[in-house]
C-alpha cells in the first residue's frame, strides 16, 4: 500500500510539472514595448556623419513637413535588408529621410553608404547611443515618422513592403 502511494504521488508530481512546462511553452515571451504617439521629439545636439558640422534638432525638423528618422548601423544586418526600401522612400518628395548612425565608426558608415547608396538628406551620428535612447529606441533598425515635431508612427525592426505602403498612405 505504501509503495502504491509513493508511486501515485511521484506520477502526480511529474504530471503537474509536465503540464506547467507544456503550458509555459505555449505562452509567448516576446515583449513589445508600449509606443506612445504624438509625443514631442526630443531636443538634442549631434554632429553630421559626412561633415564636421554640429547641429541642433531644432534646425532639422520643420513644421508641416513629414520626416522619416531611421536609426541604423553598418554592422546591422537587418539595416542592410531594409536599405532598398529606404532608397525607394527617398523618391517621395513629401517625405524627408534623416539617418541616425548608431554606435558605429564613421569609416564603416561611409563604406556602407558608398556600397548601398545614401537615401538620407541628413545623417547624424550617435556614437554612444544616448540620442537613440532619448527617442525611445530599443535597438537598430528603428524608424520614426515625424510631423509637426511629433512622433506619429514608430517601426521597431526592419521596414518591409507592408510598412512602406503604410508610410506612403500616412503622408498623402
Amino acid at each position: 500500500m505504501k509503495n502504491k502511494l509513493i508511486l501515485s504521488s511521484t506520477i502526480l508530481i511529474f504530471v503537474i510539472i509536465f503540464v506547467v512546462f507544456y503550458k509555459s511553452l505555449k505562452d509567448t515571451n516576446i515583449y513589445t514595448p508600449e509606443v506612445k504617439f504624438n509625443n514631442n521629439i526630443p531636443t538634442f545636439s549631434a554632429e553630421f556623419l559626412l561633415s564636421t558640422d554640429k547641429l541642433s534638432s531644432n534646425t532639422i525638423f520643420e513644421r508641416d513637413k513629414y520626416y522619416l528618422l531611421n536609426i541604423w548601423a553598418s554592422w546591422c544586418v537587418p539595416c542592410r535588408d531594409e536599405h532598398s526600401l529606404l532608397m525607394n522612400l527617398n523618391k517621395n518628395e513629401k517625405l524627408t529621410l534623416i539617418g541616425m548612425n548608431y554606435k558605429d565608426s564613421k569609416k564603416n558608415a561611409k563604406s556602407f553608404l558608398d556600397e548601398l547608396g545614401n537615401p538620407y538628406r541628413k545623417i547624424i551620428v550617435d556614437k554612444n547611443g544616448t540620442t537613440a535612447i532619448e527617442w525611445g529606441a530599443f535597438g537598430v533598425p528603428e524608424t520614426f515618422i515625424i510631423y509637426n515635431n511629433k512622433t506619429i508612427k514608430k517601426y521597431i525592426g526592419p521596414l518591409n513592403q507592408e510598412n512602406l505602403l503604410e508610410i506612403q498612405n500616412l503622408i498623402k
